[in-house]
């Protein structure tokens, strides 16, 4: 287990989707870190855990960013004395690192470059990042009006991948993140939906054949001088959404190349701090190529875990107090679910005949862990239920509603969750 010299300095989680903060909160509350959070949704889970010693309602998304750091610098005051502040989403990332000065008033940070910060969420930026170092990754195009999406249109290769350059854009307006895309017609008609003319956030990228198990992640922490001081690998096992989404169930295994390519990347970038990025093997040409990349701690950071205990959250709580890192091997094999994500995911995969009875009973052997169910910490897996439960209803109440009216009701996006 992890041994710590001093946990008095505490943390702020700035937002918890799903269950990423409540993942922190416990990972250090367990060595006896006081676990603080700030986020709008009151019935966020991660606010029922014993494990979070305060909560602040506190929306980022819709403040003014001068009033955010106000604000954050007066929930330092309240917890009394300097906290490390530790961002869960892309854009709380990019706000801190462009806040980092005034921020460290009342909170302790990595030296992260907004530049780098910004470059590494837009998809387009790092796509272009990723080429200048020779980093593999799907070839893209950045259309900027329709007439490029049917020149793109005359020489593609379907199926394609349509994504959001700015992903949470794309979420807030279908639902989703990315679409598989199998011909002409479709491309066009979702182009048409879901692009602002104005302001151009759609890309086209390559389609990479192959099944979950060409999905690969590497979780890390790196320090002022780029050097990797936790190294974790692993691969997914189901998404959800099925066959393009977030891990609903991974298993953690040493990729060697992966670990290099990441290391060696972002060396040259010079980045410190957390790190969630995401790879995909080309069976093609024996080349895993970098879809996404997180200047944070990602949502699927339990899964990766040493023999003792360390995991990326407590490699920077020990690096940011000044304390000495021993990492262990990595916990080969380790399982770990996210419950409400992994039943939807289940449900696709045996409705399009991937998954029976039996290779989904067997998919549980090793989990070691769940995001919502703890023995020592009940509550917040209540509150997921309850939460889904409530989401259902919302549903099915509207769809009766359309269905009164005649007309056809369009998906409502499930509750967030975060990249992994």
């Amino acid at each position: 287990m992890v041994r710590m010299i001093d946990t008095s300095i505490p943390v702020l989680v700035l937002k918890s989707v799903g269950h990423g903060g409540l993942c922190i909160a416990r990972s250090l509350g367990r060595i006896g870190v006081p676990v603080y959070v700030a986020d709008p949704d009151r019935a966020t889970p991660v606010f029922c855990s014993h494990y979070c010693r305060g909560r602040f309602i506190f929306d980022i998304d819709k403040v003014f960013p001068q009033k955010s750091v106000w604000d954050l610098l007066g929930f330092a005051q309240e917890i009394g004395r300097e906290a490390i502040l530790l961002p869960t989403t892309d854009d709380a990332a990019m706000f801190v690192a462009e806040h980092a000065e005034e921020l460290r008033e009342g909170f302790r940070l990595p030296r992260l470059s907004p530049a780098l910060a910004r470059g590494l969420c837009s998809k387009k930026e790092m796509y272009h990042l990723a080429k200048q170092h020779g980093v593999p990754t799907p070839e893209a195009v950045f259309p900027q009006s329709r007439t490029d999406v049917l020149e793109f249109r005359e020489r593609a290769v379907f199926p394609v991948m349509l994504k959001g350059i700015d992903g949470r854009r794309l979420w807030e307006r279908a639902g989703k993140r990315m679409f598989i895309i199998r011909g002409g017609d479709e491309l066009l008609e979702k182009y048409d939906a879901l692009e602002d003319p104005a302001d151009p956030n759609l890309m086209l990228q390559e389609y990479i054949p192959g099944g979950e198990d060409a999905v690969w992640m590497f979780n890390g922490y790196f320090d002022d001088r780029s050097e990797c001081l936790v190294s974790l690998t692993g691969k997914k096992i189901r998404q959800c959404p099925a066959y393009r989404g977030a891990t609903s169930l991974g298993i953690c295994l040493r990729n060697a190349a992966v670990e290099r390519i990441t290391k060696d990347f972002m060396k040259a970038l010079g980045y410190q701090g957390p790190l969630d990025i995401g790879y995909r093997y080309d069976a093609r040409d024996g080349l895993y190529k970098v879809l996404d990349v997180n200047p944070r701690i990602g949502a699927t950071f339990r899964l990766f875990v040493t023999r003792n205990g360390m995991d990326v959250a407590r490699a920077l709580y020990l690096h940011l107090t000044g304390q000495p890192l021993a990492p262990d091997a990595a916990s080969e094999g380790r399982k770990w679910l996210v419950e409400d994500l992994d039943t939807a995911s289940s449900f696709r995969y045996w409705r399009d005949g991937k998954l029976n009875a039996r290779e989904w009973l067997e998919s549980f052997r090793g989990v070691e862990e769940t995001a919502y169910f703890s023995a020592d910490d009940l509550l917040p897996v209540v509150r997921m239920i309850a939460n889904g439960i409530e989401e259902l209803s919302k549903r099915l109440c509207r769809e009766a509603r359309m269905a009164a009216f005649g007309r056809s009701p369009q998906p409502l996006p499930v509750r967030s969750v975060a990249k992994t």
